[in-house]
């Protein structure tokens, strides 16, 4: 990322990533299995871009503003801790 560009994401990161989200990304309830076979549900978002310099920025972006994320393939970006997802939905929001 080039200066300028940092200047900008350092002054409206809440915006950016709103836009990236809104953009290549979702919010969705997940589910997993405990081991005694019940299945619990959570709210995650989801990530994906082909760019690893649009998928660099994502994650710098989120770890400026201390917002957990994990990476489950090349190409994808999951925020799925509660407090994480919490924080995005602040600000990202429903898509319009």
């Amino acid at each position: 990322m080039r200066e300028w560009q940092r200047e900008i994401v350092a002054k409206y990161p809440e915006q950016l990533l709103r836009g990236l989200f809104h953009s290549d990304g979702c919010r969705f309830v997940n589910w997993a299995s405990k081991p005694d076979g019940k299945r619990y549900f959570y709210v995650r978002y989801m990530y994906s871009n082909e760019s690893d310099d649009i998928r660099n920025t994502l994650t710098s972006t989120l770890d400026l503003l201390g917002i957990k994320w994990r990476q489950p393939r090349r190409n994808a970006i999951a925020v799925s801790r509660k407090e994480a997802v919490d924080a995005l939905d602040r600000f990202v929001g429903p898509k319009s």
